[in-house]
């Protein structure tokens, strides 16, 4: 496979002992993103990359894609966002802003990965999905068609996110490692959260089931 980028000289960033990006500059038109030769690119990690680059696909700003993983098709990775580890993203899909994708995540189809969004585990996000903000999408996740998503910052005992979203059964909630029903979340949180916060899950719940049933109706 011809390669369609190379790299720049003497631009690059260390993001770890032993680990160093480089920034890449496009050797041929890539007309639909209005890229010509010559043009600068994003960061990746080694030669390897180069190759897990490829299709239209455009890695661009300070975005940085490195580790095993694969951006293709359409997709666009740009401004601060970070793919890595076997992560995949393809189609026309977007991640972009300081949005991180890793392990063995997927991004594809039309969705859009951005602000400081993780996408992480075996998660897939796809369709028209919109993941932004601080939510978070883990574990096994599945975010589709046309997804709402509500999620809250600096909640729980250590001030992590919670993110509920419309999954083909019904909404899901992903807190840490948790990924599950609201009612197994709430059976879970009663379980091992002093009476406050748990009293303070269930109001965020709440107010996440008003917030995407509304967004529904208005759909």
């Amino acid at each position: 496979m011809k390669h369609k980028y190379e790299f720049v000289p003497s631009d690059e960033i260390t993001i770890a002992p032993g680990r160093t990006v480089k920034r890449i500059r496009a050797l041929v038109a890539i007309s639909v993103l209005g890229v010509t030769p010559g043009t600068l690119g994003g960061y990746i990690e080694s030669e390897k990359n180069l190759a897990q680059v490829y299709g239209d696909a455009w890695v661009s700003g300070n975005a940085q894609v490195y580790g095993d993983a694969q951006v293709s098709g359409d997709a666009r990775v740009y401004g601060n966002a970070r793919v890595s580890g076997n992560a995949l993203v393809y189609g026309s899909a977007r991640v972009y802003g300081s949005a991180l994708v890793y392990g063995n995540a997927r991004v594809y189809g039309d969705a859009q990965v951005s602000g400081s969004a993780l996408v992480s585990g075996n998660a897939r996000v796809s369709g028209n999905a919109l993941v932004y903000g601080s939510a978070q999408v883990s574990g096994s996740a599945l975010v589709s068609g046309n997804a709402l998503i509500f999620w809250a910052s600096k909640v729980g005992t250590s001030n992590g996110t919670l993110t509920v979203f419309n999954g083909t059964d019904g909404l899901l909630v992903t807190r840490g490692c948790f990924l599950g029903t609201i009612d197994e979340f709430l059976i879970k949180s009663e379980k091992e959260h002093d009476e406050q916060t748990h009293i303070e899950y269930q109001l965020l719940i709440d107010v996440a089931y008003s917030r995407i049933t509304r967004a529904r109706k208005q759909a």
